[in-house]
């Protein structure tokens, strides 16, 4: 069994690393082997879970699981032909075991043939009598495929048997969102709450398609109802934001961002929304302040500069606005309309030269708008 990472040490977890300090040799079960070394390896300690099978090996050296293990460590490494050697050992031993399958469909995977990983994961599938382990596996290989339907229908199986299973829930709306399926991802949402309905994520997830489909009225309930049943989901706080600033609500847009940085530390893209909202509301003052504590928040957030530019430049301060459209270059040099904003400055500074060489970037980098084109003719 796979442990959570966040659950604190057993028994024998304890006594295995009493046994480490002390050079002491202890008998363990081969079942307290296994939760040891899944422990280690969900909380990445590599080395200490290669101790544990080694150990866990000399003592069960029969043990089918624990060099199942040994396996999985092998094709973590990449050390495929000695995982591949060890399976052959382990399918003449015991062939009706689903793991020998999901492993080789793991170093498949990881060798970028998808197509073959696919085909041993249905292997898997029919000796499990349907493990949801094996449906989430094959969910990923789809998704690596590019083959989003077949791939939303087996994280479908897997949220169907477990609904607490939000990473296949996560998954599911991703491949509807990839596929451009708003409609079919707000009645598969709705469908699960229905049966779910005190569960946040698919609340915030149902927000979110509202959102992308401009149905804003029916966002912001969903976000509501995110925050009801749980009332320290910041995702849903900064997502109601969001659509009450389309909705024009921009000082209850400015609570929810706020509540964002009361409920952990301050964003500072909560701080770049507060700062448009203020400019909205025409409190320059604090518009400026909460640009400026944006990028004292990330400096490497090149919207953020960019958000100080447009406001020095629609206050016509075009020098300070060239210092800091400048910044937001330095970032990202490769984004045409950070060089469209660098030439109007520029323009506007009768710099003439520079213009022109800002918007050539521009172009270069892909800007091809009218306006783009007028400017520069001017």
């Amino acid at each position: 069994m796979a442990l959570d990472p966040s659950e604190r040490p057993s028994q024998s977890i304890t006594k295995f690393e009493s046994m480490l300090k002390t050079n002491d040799v202890y008998f363990f079960d081969a079942e307290d082997f296994e939760e040891i070394i899944h422990h280690y390896l969900n909380n990445g300690k590599i080395s200490l879970a290669k101790k544990a099978i080694k150990i866990g090996l000399q003592q069960h050296p029969g043990g089918i699981h624990l060099k199942l293990l040994l396996v999985e460590v092998l094709v973590f490494e990449n050390r495929f032909q000695k995982a591949e050697t060890l399976l052959d050992e382990l399918q003449r031993l015991d062939s009706r075991n689903e793991e020998i399958y999901i492993q080789r469909a793991n170093i498949y995977s990881k060798k970028d043939n998808h197509e073959a990983a696919v085909e041993l994961l249905n292997k898997a599938l029919e000796i499990s009598d349907g493990s949801l382990d094996v449906y989430s596996l094959l969910g990923m290989e789809y998704l690596f495929m590019d083959n989003f339907v077949k791939a939303r229908e087996n994280f479908m199986i897997c949220v169907a048997y477990d609904p607490t299973d939000y990473a296949s829930l996560y998954n599911v709306v991703y491949c509807f969102e990839f596929l451009e399926d708003y409609d079919g991802a707000i009645e598969y949402l709705n469908n699960y709450l229905e049966t779910n309905p005190y569960c946040q994520v698919a609340w915030h997830q149902l927000g979110k398609q509202y959102y992308v489909k401009k149905m804003y009225k029916e966002a912001l309930a969903s976000f509501d109802f995110a925050i009801i049943a749980d009332d320290s989901f910041i995702g849903a706080y900064f997502e109601k934001g969001k659509v009450l600033e389309k909705l024009g609500e921009y000082e209850k847009a400015i609570e929810s961002y706020e509540t964002t940085i009361t409920i952990e530390d301050p964003t500072s893209h909560a701080y770049l929304r507060m700062g448009k909202c203020h400019e909205r509301l025409n409190n320059q003052d604090q518009a400026k302040y909460y640009y400026y504590q944006t990028v004292h928040e990330d400096p490497l957030l090149d919207k953020g500069w960019l958000a100080i530019t447009d406001f020095y430049f629609r206050n016509e301060d075009y020098k300070k606005a060239l210092f800091y459209v400048n910044k937001a270059i330095n970032i990202d040099g490769q984004n045409p309309q950070y060089w469209k904003k660098c030439a109007r400055i520029h323009a506007a500074l009768e710099q003439y030269d520079e213009a022109d060489f800002s918007y050539r970037q521009a172009v270069e980098l892909g800007n091809y708008e009218l306006d783009t084109w007028l400017n520069w003719s001017e």
